[in-house]
């Protein structure tokens, strides 16, 4: 094999890492695909290691566009082979006596919008009943008025929709308060539960000695009394608290007797302003499970001591337990996850509103041009494991630019824009493709005639510079320039690098908001008619044209 095919066979092999990975590979890797493809040539790797790094600078000088036209010129097998769609299907396991469907439930409380925490809730449990067949609610548990926002029952879901999630029913607990009071009483009469009057100081200290409150040898008939009164309103808040009994002895002190129903009256319920007897999480998520036939769940490991408590109610009543599955925790990096530290915020200035881009809520991610697709994908990949682990937003990343690249039109932002008078330069027309390598898409007129906005981080005296698309340049000072030749190979060998540009006084203004801060500065007019929709603003990256106003652009990073 010549030194001359070597060399061939070394820059498509570069270009081709280049173009998939954007970014220009390590010598070794470049090596190591050679020697994959001619194992004959390894008696020379030496002599080839040493053709490496004058090749990888050209790649280098190119741009990314560039790359890929070039590629495609001299080997499309290798673009179509890259760009070939691979179906990835990523399963989770199955599950126990499913076949034939199952039941299960989102159940949130109504307190904020959804975050990612209740994305993967949804999208797990979305996911069996889709492979299974069967019901899927959407339990609203709003069974305690303190943690009720009136304007999150829309927002949840409107959430619920945007992901996609297939919910057959739906439920509201505060439709059910008549239910849970039957049920009450009946698990009175069953010997599973008491009316406790004790100060709740006194009975936390009890519990903490394993010992139990007077209460708890009371006949049935004294706590029907109780319990009637209590329906009757006689107790005052804090008065009365209906307690299971359990193991008072219990390894874990949160099982041991825990409440199942108390009174509440200085917070009135938006939707039923009337009750003043709510049940606890614990006592109403049990009852409705077995009434609405639920048959598999999945929840958060948090709630393994919960699954401990509504073992005791299902028990007590006969009935057949669903099976559980707990998930392990999933910290989130950068974003405000609490909804109480979100609405704090919000009150307080600190975030503009539920889809502030500092916030983790799918409404965030939405402005900024996450797909609800890859939200989906990103959340099976997780899985139902219990071990704990840090959410991924790379993986986050590349599901979602998996989703929009095809889609995205290319356009240049110019940020912290500096007017730059370029000297004997000729008058010259670029044609930009609004998308590489698809010249049906259009092209983009940017016509030079003498002054161009650049951004300023690229502008340093001495410098050559290849304006994309057009020609090269060199800087003179802060605000000059002089031309210097249309040649690319000059402009590579100078290793000048690629930026992006706006012919003087033909960009729109545009605010481009990321989660570090705003940047000011010029994109083209043609972005004006994107409006909600997503762009490629060139070496810059993704981004969701949110609102186009008396002329000017704000636009939301999406990702690289």
């Amino acid at each position: 094999m010549s030194d001359t095919n070597i060399r061939d066979d070394i820059f498509l092999f570069a270009l081709q890492n280049a173009v998939k990975h954007k970014s220009v590979p390590k010598a070794g890797a470049i090596l190591g695909s050679v020697m994959g493809a001619h194992p004959e040539l390894r008696s020379q790797a030496k002599e080839i290691n040493a053709m490496v790094p004058a090749i990888l600078a050209e790649v280098e000088a190119m741009s990314v566009e560039e790359r890929e036209a070039k590629l495609t010129a001299l080997s499309p097998e290798m673009i179509e082979k890259m760009h070939e769609k691979k179906e990835r299907i990523h399963e989770l396991p199955e599950l126990p006596e499913a076949e034939g469907g199952v039941v299960m439930r989102f159940a949130p409380n109504p307190s904020g919008p959804l975050h990612l925490g209740h994305a993967r809730a949804s999208v797990l449990n979305d996911y069996y009943v889709r492979k299974y067949g069967g019901k899927y609610y959407y339990r609203v548990e709003d069974t305690d008025p303190k943690r009720v926002d009136p304007s999150a029952y829309d927002m949840v879901t409107e959430d619920l929709k945007w992901l996609g999630i297939g919910i057959t029913d739906v439920v509201y607990q505060s439709d059910r308060f008549q239910t849970y009071y039957d049920y009450a009483r009946e698990l009175i009469k069953l010997g599973g539960a008491y009316m406790c009057n004790c100060d709740n100081d006194e009975f936390r200290e009890l519990k903490l000695k394993k010992q139990p409150c007077p209460c708890r040898s009371m006949s049935v008939e004294e706590n029907l009394a109780r319990f009637d009164d209590m329906l009757a309103g006689k107790y005052q808040e804090g008065g009365i608290t209906m307690r299971v009994k359990t193991d008072i002895a219990h390894p874990d002190p949160a099982v041991r007797d825990f409440a199942a129903m108390r009174v509440l009256t200085s917070t009135p319920h938006p939707r039923r302003p009337e009750i003043f007897v709510y049940p606890l999480m614990n006592f109403s998520v049990a009852i409705d499970d077995h009434l609405l036939g639920m048959t598999h769940v999945i929840r958060g490991k948090d709630h393994i001591a919960n699954t401990r408590r509504q073992e005791y109610i299902y028990r007590y009543f006969g009935w057949k337990m669903p099976y559980f599955y707990h998930y392990g925790r999933m910290s989130i990096a950068g974003l405000e996850l609490s909804t109480s530290g979100m609405r704090k915020g919000i009150n307080e200035g600190l975030y503009t509103g539920w889809d502030d881009i500092h916030l983790g809520t799918l409404r965030a991610l939405a402005r900024r041009g996450i797909q609800p697709e890859a939200v989906r994908a990103a959340v099976v990949d997780i899985g139902i494991g219990d071990t704990d682990i840090s959410f991924s937003w790379e993986n986050l990343f590349a599901q979602n630019k998996a989703v929009i690249d095809a889609s995205a039109d290319r356009y240049f932002f110019v940020p912290d824009a500096v007017e730059v008078t370029v000297a004997n330069a000729p008058a010259m027309d670029a044609h930009a493709p609004i998308y590489p390598n698809m010249p049906e898409r259009g092209t983009r007129l940017l016509s030079f005639t003498g002054k161009v906005l650049l951004p300023k981080s690229e502008i340093e005296a001495g410098r050559m510079l290849r304006l994309k698309d057009l020609f090269n340049i060199r800087m003179t000072g802060e605000t000059t320039a002089e031309y210097a030749g249309d040649s690319l190979t000059e402009a590579r060998a100078a290793k000048a690098p690629i930026v992006q540009w706006l012919p003087a006084g033909t960009g729109v203004h545009c605010s481009f908001l990321t989660p570090e801060g705003t940047s000011e500065g010029f994109c083209e007019a043609a972005v004006l008619s994107y409006e909600g929709k997503i762009v490629q603003f060139e070496r810059v990256g993704f981004a969701k044209i949110d609102s186009v106003k008396d002329g000017s652009v704000t636009a939301y990073f999406t990702h690289r």
